[in-house]
């Protein structure tokens, strides 16, 4: 795999947020920035008011179009064809970057040659949007001096995501726009501390700092550290635990800060795992919808009652500091995880504070060798930082890959997993709301944020509510192959013809048992992007 997109099984952005304010041109794609990154999408902003351009590639028409040159409403699950087909006008016009692709890349005959798949006519089927536009959206992004990409969950949550994410790595590359300012490839993190848990192991095929579980040298490392011996081979991704658990191979299920229930695709398919398991441990901050299935719940302090550090979608380890006592019998998720370890006879779990993690860590990750809690007291750091004298890095592949040669990837056109048909004849996408956090665990326990956003609503286009009789507050039920669901119907330009919109925030419509839990067969990941459905009036 490139080097750049070896990168992104990190998920982390190759520059930082406060560069995308001076980007010539952004290309944000399935990414809601505004309301789901707002700091972010302050950024966009600030590029745009300084004269950079913006296209925005999205199957609905979010707020961003609002300052959008260019407005993009792809088919959900089209990217690969509508970024293919980008890059084919980009050749035929000779916008690449000759010099770039010969001295820093590999492989691109290859990838020369999937472009033939992905034919004016083909394209224009396959996206539903005009070639034209297409065109001047691929010369806007080639002709600029620094072009952005940003994308998030809309790009990965799809069978064919990983090649959705070598589609964008193709175009920063075929351009030269990767290794300098304001440019790059950078994926969005849905939450505020994903990134350090993928940096710190919580991955089944690495270990920390992306360090492969299956390469000797490095288990001989880790198992001299720690004293123990270790497998070589990589466990099972989040999302197959629970077919697992169905089969009988997981007996055991310990869980810590996670809501599944709520987010995981096919969620009756979980309902049917934690029901059957023999014992289920719930580490959390409240008792979410999950946790009212554990047979034992673990009380965790929230950020603000304990030290630590998270780091963010740019890559920046920063300090998180108590500012409360613990409530109640609450401790630090390490605390809680060291104490179990030793009850159960392990060894090298004696740490007095989280910034003996933080030195341990550092000691065997080199991608954070030089950061402790010294150096991060007022300002954090970006990895990698190898060592004490570094300053940390503002973007990654300066001067060369990380691999040596980014590695272009032939790519064809695979459909979504589920289209419509004559008996589920919509599109549902799923979404997330500017007012409520992911299963809104948190935040609806916000009086305020609930009086902005206290319920579930089908955002459906006008054309497709007139076919069916439906008009805005009607309640109506929204049935896929998995399960269904009802809610408030809300008509609306937003959506497009044929798709509608929900978010998975609310426990009383729970969404994602409707939502597809087919995978990406490398990433792992579920389609909760793209399902078929259909919506009825309720009586």
């Amino acid at each position: 795999m490139a080097g750049l997109v070896a990168t992104f099984g990190s998920g982390a952005m190759t520059n930082s947020v406060r560069e995308i304010g001076d980007a010539d041109c952004i290309l944000a794609i399935g990414s809601n920035t505004t309301t789901s990154h707002p700091i972010i999408g302050f950024e966009v902003v600030r590029a745009k008011k300084q004269g950079g351009r913006l296209i925005v590639a999205n199957p609905r028409s979010i707020d961003l179009c609002q300052h959008a040159d260019l407005i993009i409403r792809h088919k959900p699950g089209s990217d690969v064809a509508l970024l293919m087909g980008m890059m084919r006008i980009i050749l035929e016009q000779g916008l690449e970057d000759s010099a770039f692709i010969k001295e820093k890349c590999e492989n691109f005959d290859a990838f020369k040659k999937s472009l033939e798949e992905f034919t004016p006519e083909f394209v224009q089927e396959k996206t539903g949007v005009d070639i034209d536009l297409i065109r001047e959206a691929a010369v806007m992004y080639a002709e600029a001096d620094a072009s952005s990409l940003l994308y998030a969950m809309g790009i990965t949550q799809h069978t064919h995501g990983t090649d959705n994410v070598m589609a964008t790595a193709n175009l920063a590359m075929l351009t030269g726009n990767v290794g300098k300012p304001s440019t790059g490839v950078n994926p969005l993190r849905g939450q505020n501390n994903v990134q350090g848990a993928c940096d710190l192991g919580a991955l089944p095929n690495v270990y920390t700092g992306y360090q492969k579980v299956a390469d000797p040298e490095i288990q001989k490392k880790f198992e001299s550290a720690w004293g123990v011996k270790l497998s070589d081979k990589p466990g099972i991704t989040h999302t197959e635990i629970f077919d697992q658990i169905l089969e009988g191979k997981i007996k055991v299920l310990y869980q810590v800060g996670e809501n599944p229930v709520l987010s995981e695709a096919n969620a009756n398919h979980v309902k049917e795992a934690m029901e059957k398991i023999d014992l289920f441990i719930v580490q959390d901050i409240f008792l979410s919808e999950s946790a009212e299935y554990a047979d034992v719940v673990l009380p965790a302090a929230s950020f603000a009652e304990k030290d630590g550090t998270f780091t963010n979608t740019e890559r920046r380890v920063q300090r998180v500091r108590r500012a409360i006592p613990p409530r109640g019998e609450s401790k630090s998720d390490w605390e809680i995880i060291c104490e179990i370890a030793k009850k159960m006879g392990a060894q090298g779990f004696y740490f007095g504070s989280a910034s003996d993690i933080m030195d341990e860590a550092a000691s065997l990750t080199p991608i954070y060798g030089g950061i402790s809690y010294d150096r991060i007291e007022k300002t954090g750091l970006q990895w990698p930082c190898p060592d004490k004298d570094h300053p940390g890095t503002v973007f990654l592949h300066k001067g060369n890959f990380s691999r040596g040669k980014g590695m272009f990837q032939p790519l064809s056109y695979r459909p979504p997993a589920e289209v419509p048909d004559k008996e589920y004849p919509l599109v549902l996408t799923t979404e997330r709301s500017l007012f409520h956090f992911h299963t809104a665990t948190m935040s609806r326990k916000v009086s305020g944020l609930n009086e902005l956003r206290k319920e579930e609503r089908v955002e459906i286009h006008p054309a497709d509510a007139e076919k069916l009789g439906i008009k805005t507050g009607d309640r109506v039920t929204v049935t896929s192959r998995r399960g269904s669901v009802k809610a408030k119907a809300y008509v609306t330009n937003v959506s497009p013809e044929g798709v509608i919109s929900m978010t998975f925030h609310f426990a009383e419509t729970p969404t994602n048992e409707l939502t597809n839990s087919a995978l990406d067969p490398v990433s792992k990941i579920p389609e909760t992007k793209v399902c078929a459905v259909k919506v009825e009036k309720v009586g």
